[in-house]
């Protein structure tokens, strides 16, 4: 099995050695890969210094187009499962065994990392109240537009298959496309499953998503998640946990 870990940074250099360390400690079996979003810190410079494999971007392309950049790699070189990890430490490399178990078992295209499935990790980094809020309201869209439960579906942590890969190669949502990714792959009949995995909170940086940003991003992507619910075909079922 070749595995590959895309890890999307922007402004990253507080936290992407400690994320390499993290992964090569727990998953030294993976190929990691970092997507430099053209970030305006030293993020280039300390993985240039480290030979730590990287796509330097030459303009900022957002998390979208930083994770097709990595899809694309996938695809060109092979690989049989690209998992999404974040750059900020907030996942957690531990947990990639289990997120990719439904796919290496062939009963899923696709794994989102749960932080809400009962069983998460007790240690688990939980959002705001607020947030918590929001992503619930997303569910239920994705829900209405698929018939499809998913609790986390703005988890960047998620791994896919072979034909994901392919797929995502050549249509990813761009901007803020966790959520709009699942509606995607629900409807072409790709299988979904929500895997429970523990989280951390990020330790430097600033999340893409603030509170200045909060409106935008809810209206933005409901509207996205509506409209690729018209513009794509319609398939009814559950995720279930894995």
């Amino acid at each position: 099995m070749k595995l590959l870990v895309i890890i999307p940074a922007y402004n990253e250099q507080g936290n992407i050695l400690n994320t390499l360390k993290d992964l090569k400690t727990h998953c030294p079996e993976a190929d990691p890969l970092v997507i430099n979003d053209c970030s305006a810190d030293d993020t280039l410079a300390i993985l240039r210094k480290n030979g730590i494999p990287h796509l330097n971007l030459p303009v900022n392309l957002g998390i979208g187009g930083a994770v097709q950049a990595g899809y694309l790699y996938a695809k060109e070189n092979d690989y049989d499962i690209a998992v999404q990890f974040d750059g900020d430490g907030q996942h957690r490399a531990d947990c990639i065994r289990t997120l990719i178990q439904p796919v290496l078992e062939g009963r899923a295209d696709m794994a989102v990392g749960s932080r809400f499935l009962r069983d998460s990790a007790a240690d688990s980094f939980k959002s705001s109240a607020a947030r918590r809020t929001g992503i619930w309201i997303l569910s239920w869209l994705i829900r209405l537009v698929t018939g499809t439960t998913v609790l986390d579906v703005t988890s960047g942590f998620r791994a896919v298959n072979r034909d994901l890969i392919a797929y995502y190669a050549e249509h990813y949502a761009q901007d803020f496309p966790e959520p709009e990714a699942i509606v995607m792959a629900v409807n072409n009949h790709f299988r979904v499953a929500e895997v429970p995995v523990g989280m951390n909170e990020r330790v430097s940086g600033k999340s893409s998503i603030h509170a200045l940003k909060t409106v935008y991003y809810m209206v933005k992507v409901s509207m996205a998640i509506l409209v690729a619910g018209v513009h794509t075909r319609r398939r009814k079922g559950t995720v279930k946990k894995a």
